[in-house]
């Protein structure tokens, strides 16, 4: 089973979440509904709370995990993940902050405090150095990462259209069919 618990605190998924049987979701995790969580995926949860909005997915490989409560810093660094986000393959989250409609490329790595606002991409093997805050509408690029220009309006709309896309293909994991419908309309 993927879910387990430390000490008092488990896990808490909203409606229709998936859960591929080789990922780890341990401890004060809190998943909104419609999340995917995909193939060998870790989010430990145990010295600080992640939370994941509606409607994202972390796909396979990525490790999500937080900072601990310390006297210089009394509330640690949790992971927090907005709503529709796309996290790409292979990518480290650690103690940061992601505002709803972004993608975080495959490879990439996002260190504590790092605050990404909404409706930002960071380019696949990007490193976005602690304390960073990004603006809103760029894409990141590089290590470390910097910002590259604004996105287009395209692109901003394939953001959502990622995470809804992921959706779609839960649900199918959901209903037992692992056969992916063609729907890029």
């Amino acid at each position: 089973m993927p879910l387990s618990s430390y000490l008092d605190t488990q896990p808490v998924l909203g409606d229709r979440v998936y859960l591929h049987s080789s990922c780890q979701v341990i401890g004060d995790v809190v998943m909104g509904d419609d999340c995917s969580i995909w193939c060998n995926t870790v989010l430990r949860g145990d010295v600080n709370r992640i939370v994941i909005g509606r409607g994202s997915n972390v796909q396979d490989l990525t490790m999500g995990h937080v900072s601990h409560r310390t006297p210089q810093n009394p509330e640690g660094s949790p992971l927090i993940i907005g709503d529709y986000v796309t996290v790409g393959h292979s990518v480290i989250l650690h103690g940061c902050t992601i505002g709803d409609e972004c993608l975080i490329g495959m490879g990439s790595i996002v260190m504590d405090n790092v605050v990404i606002p909404d409706r930002v991409m960071i380019g696949a093997g990007s490193l976005v150095s602690p304390g960073k805050v990004l603006e809103s509408g760029m894409l990141y690029m590089g290590r470390p990462a910097k910002a590259v220009r604004a996105l287009t309006e395209e692109e901003i709309a394939f953001l959502r259209h990622s995470a809804e896309h992921y959706m779609k293909v839960k649900d199918n994991y959901l209903n037992g069919t692992k056969r992916m419908e063609q729907e890029y309309a």
